[in-house]
C-alpha cells in the first residue's frame, strides 16, 4: 500500500500503540490548590532536544504545574559541557556520518561505556541541586538519562525519573535501569527501550501549538517574491542543517520536477554553495517553518529529528533520503518501519516517492489515539478508548 495515500491503515496501526504500554501508577500527583514541582534537564546537542523540553513544559505547565527546564551543557563543570556541544556541532559539519561511529564507542558493553559515564557524571552536584524539591525529574536527552538514572538507583534522587525519547531509534545509551518510565513517540522505539530493560509507554509526540494540520487552514506563501512555478520540495537537515543537503538539491532537479527548497540553517557556507546551483532556492535560519511546510509539496529529511514531527504533524507528506549514519539511519529505519516515513534508498526509489507525495492527501500523521504525556504521567487515560 502506498504510505500516502489513504488514512485508515496507518490510522489504526497507530491506535493500537499504546496496547502494550506498561502501566505503573501515577508518577505525578497533580491536585486543587498543589503545584508539582517539575526538573526538566535537556540538552542543547541539536535544537530537538530543547524543542522537546520546552513543549513538555507547556503541556505540564497548562496542567498546574511549576516546571523548570535546565541545559545538562551548563551542568558539565569546567565548561566541559560547552566544549563539547562545540566539538559535537563541528563533527556534523565537517563529518557528520562519523557522528553514528562517536556514538557506537560509548555504548553499553564497548569499552569506552563505563570512562564515557564516569566524564558525565562529573555533572552529578550541579544536577542534584537543579532538581532539589522536584516532585518528578524528566530527561529529554541520553546524556541526561544516564546520570540521572545513576542518581535513582544509587538512592541520591527519592523522586520518579522519566525519560522522553526524542529519537524514533533507542540506542543503548538511551535507557538507564534507574529510569522508572521512558516515553516513546511510537511502538517500535517502546519496544525497543523494553527489550533494552526499560519500561517503556508510547506517548503522543509533542509538537509546537499551531503545527498540526487543521483542513481549510492556509497559509500565505513566505516564497511567493521568488514567483517560484510547479511544486516543491522543502529539504532539512535539522537546526544544523546537516548531512548531504546539497547532493540531495541536486538528486531532486535530476530526478522530479520539483523545486528544491533547502533549509541550510546556520550552516552559511552550505547556503552559499546551493546559491550557485541554478534552480535550488537556499534559505538561511527561519522561523517560519510550518508556512514552509504548508506551501511544499513535501519534506525531505535525514535524520528523523524533531523538524520530522513538525513536518508529520503539518500533514505534509515526508519523505527520508541520504540519511546521516548512526542515530539518523536508525531513526529513519525506525520512522519507515513503523509506516510514519518512507525511506527512498537511492534516487530511483526518491523519484517515486516524490511523485507519490505530490498527489497524497494531506492529515496530521502523527499519532492518534494514544496517551498525551499529563495523562501518562498522571494515569488518567483510558486503554479501553485506544484499543
Amino acid at each position: 500500500m502506498p504510505p500516502f495515500t489513504t488514512t485508515s491503515r496507518h490510522e489504526y496501526r497507530i491506535r493500537r500503540m499504546s496496547i502494550d504500554s506498561e502501566r505503573l501508577g501515577p508518577l505525578l500527583h497533580i491536585r486543587p490548590g498543589a503545584t508539582p514541582r517539575v526538573a526538566i534537564i535537556s540538552a542543547s546537542y541539536g535544537a530537538g532536544h530543547n524543542s522537546a523540553s520546552r513543549e513538555i513544559s507547556r503541556a505540564l505547565g497548562e496542567a498546574g504545574c511549576d516546571v523548570e527546564i535546565f541545559d545538562f551543557v551548563d551542568l558539565m563543570p569546567w565548561r566541559l559541557g560547552h566544549s563539547l556541544k562545540v566539538g559535537y556541532k563541528m563533527q556534523l559539519q565537517v563529518s557528520p556520518d562519523s557522528w553514528g561511529t562517536t556514538m557506537s564507542l560509548v555504548m553499553p558493553g564497548r569499552p569506552l561505556h563505563k570512562p564515557f559515564n564516569r566524564f558525565l557524571r562529573l555533572s552529578t552536584r550541579k544536577i542534584t541541586e537543579a532538581v532539589h524539591g522536584a516532585d518528578l525529574v524528566i530527561s529529554t536527552h541520553p546524556f541526561c538519562s544516564q546520570v540521572i538514572g545513576h542518581l535513582r538507583t544509587s538512592g541520591q534522587l527519592t523522586v520518579p525519573a522519566v525519560t522522553y525519547l526524542t529519537d524514533a531509534a533507542v540506542p543503548a545509551l538511551w535507557i538507564n535501569p534507574g529510569i522508572d518510565l521512558n516515553l516513546a513517540i511510537h511502538e517500535v522505539a517502546a519496544r525497543e527501550a523494553r527489550m533494552l530493560g526499560g519500561n517503556a509507554a508510547v506517548v503522543q509526540p509533542l509538537v509546537p501549538p499551531g503545527a498540526a494540520y487543521v483542513p481549510g487552514q492556509v497559509f500565505a506563501d513566505p516564497l511567493a517574491d521568488l514567483n517560484l512555478t510547479g511544486p516543491r520540495a522543502l529539504v532539512t537537515g535539522g537546526s544544523l542543517g546537516a548531512g548531504a543537503l546539497e547532493q540531495t538539491a541536486r538528486d531532486i532537479l535530476e530526478h522530479s520536477d520539483m523545486t528544491p527548497v533547502v533549509l541550510c540553517a546556520t550552516d552559511s557556507c552550505l547556503k552559499r554553495r546551493l546559491e550557485r546551483i541554478p534552480g535550488v532556492v537556499a534559505l538561511g535560519w527561519r522561523t517560519d517553518v510550518r508556512a514552509l511546510m504548508a506551501t511544499s509539496d513535501c519534506v525531505v529529511q535525514n535524520a528523523g529529528g524533531f523538524t520530522s514531527l513538525e513536518a508529520l504533524a503539518s500533514g505534509t507528506p515526508v519523505i527520508t533520503y541520504r540519511s546521516i549514519s548512526g542515530h539518523g539511519a536508525a531513526n529513519s529505519a525506525n520512522l519507515d518501519r513503523a509506516g510514519l516515513i518512507p525511506w527512498a534508498r537511492d534516487e530511483i526509489e526518491l523519484a517515486k516517492h516524490l511523485v507519490v507525495a505530490a498527489e497524497s492527501p494531506r492529515f496530521n500523521r502523527l499519532a492518534l489515539g494514544v496517551p498525551d504525556i499529563v495523562q501518562i504521567l498522571t494515569d488518567t487515560y483510558d486503554e479501553t478508548a485506544v484499543a
